[in-house]
């Protein structure tokens, strides 16, 4: 279109732009409004308005994480559940260990203290470290504060996203460098993938220098993972659970949970009762490798890929785990890959 027919049209105050480049047009003026909602709200909280005068007027919408967050898969409450050795070939292969013991020796001095201080065994912390970013070697590039913004705005689910992001606000606030706030799509960060709240309850300085740098000090991100696990009950000296052989005749029925959980239900709905080891033991289900848990300790029973496959009795530390993703196959992996990099 020529400049002098695109003057005609602004004349007779029609819009020479085109159905997207107008779409956006709104879209980025109810973002710029929204903004000023979330400025009010951030004030309201403490967070200083130089910062939000730094932070805010720099952030513009992001198509692209919204289109991430609407293409997750959802699950409805009644499909199927794969099985789950496909997903172990996947996440626990030879690299990954290889990777996990490497990154161990290098780390295994303050492993070693993070443990005596809390309990949360190396293994652990490595096996979480490699399953959210291969030991760091893929943390994620969005920009954090835009991402959350954008699906903060976005709304579908703002009651998540906007506490975010008043959170990295706090943050920047506080003094971690903007620069530095890179991550996932939806808004985890560095070594251990911690959203902007956990960061601000959780993340702690394993270096002793004053800043808990989770994106580029390991003995940070350690000391962080670790935290996490105390503050969701790691109970000392307790294996997340073991591997275990199921007898044709156990009566499952029987053993089957008669609570509802109000919370992931699809992950703790595959949860028998607890009992204990030797509760276990007396039912026939015994361990699949001399690895042995004391007849004391509670379990509850999985068997991820049905009856006559590996089954597994699972500790209060295997809900730990779960605590950082609730997912069975997360768990599962977590604490298979810890056994693989202890050796």
């Amino acid at each position: 279109m020529t400049a002098i027919a695109c003057g005609t049209l602004a004349l007779l105050g029609i819009s020479s732009a085109t159905p997207m480049q107008n779409a956006k047009a709104q879209s980025n003026s109810g973002f710029d409004t929204y903004l000023l909602e979330v400025r009010k709200k951030a004030l309201q909280q403490g967070i200083r308005a130089q910062t939000l005068d730094q932070v805010l007027p720099g952030l513009s919408y992001n198509p692209r994480v919204v289109a991430l967050d609407q293409s997750q898969p959802g699950g409805s409450p009644n499909s199927a559940i794969p099985p789950f050795a496909p997903y172990q070939r996947r996440h626990i292969t030879s690299q990954r260990i290889a990777n996990g013991k490497a990154a161990y020796r290098r780390l295994v001095g303050k492993l070693i203290d993070v443990e005596r201080e809390t309990g949360v065994p190396g293994p652990i912390i490595m096996a979480i470290y490699g399953k959210e970013t291969n030991y760091g070697s893929y943390m994620g590039d969005f920009d954090i504060p835009r991402s959350l913004a954008t699906l903060a705005y976005e709304g579908r689910r703002r009651s998540l996203f906007e506490p975010e992001l008043l959170a990295v606000l706090q943050l920047i606030d506080q003094g971690v460098p903007q620069s530095a706030l890179k991550g996932s799509w939806a808004g985890a960060m560095g070594m251990p993938q911690f959203l902007p709240s956990v960061y601000l309850r959780l993340a702690k300085d394993g270096s002793g220098d004053g800043y808990a740098d989770i994106w580029n000090n390991e003995h940070d991100a350690v000391a962080s993972i670790a935290n996490y696990f105390v503050s969701s009950g790691w109970r000392r000296g307790e294996p997340w659970g073991i591997a275990v052989n199921v007898p044709s005749s156990l009566d499952r029925d029987a053993v089957a949970s008669k609570i509802v959980p109000t919370r992931c239900p699809r992950v703790f709905g595959r949860h028998s009762q607890w009992k204990s080891m030797a509760e276990w033991r007396a039912l026939g289900v015994v361990p699949a490798t001399g690895k042995i848990l004391d007849e004391n300790v509670m379990a509850t029973l999985l068997e991820p890929d049905g009856a006559g496959s590996t089954a597994y009795l699972l500790t209060g530390n295997y809900r730990v785990i779960l605590d950082y993703n609730c997912s069975n196959f997360y768990g599962l992996a977590v604490g298979l890959l810890a056994d693989e990099i202890r050796g």
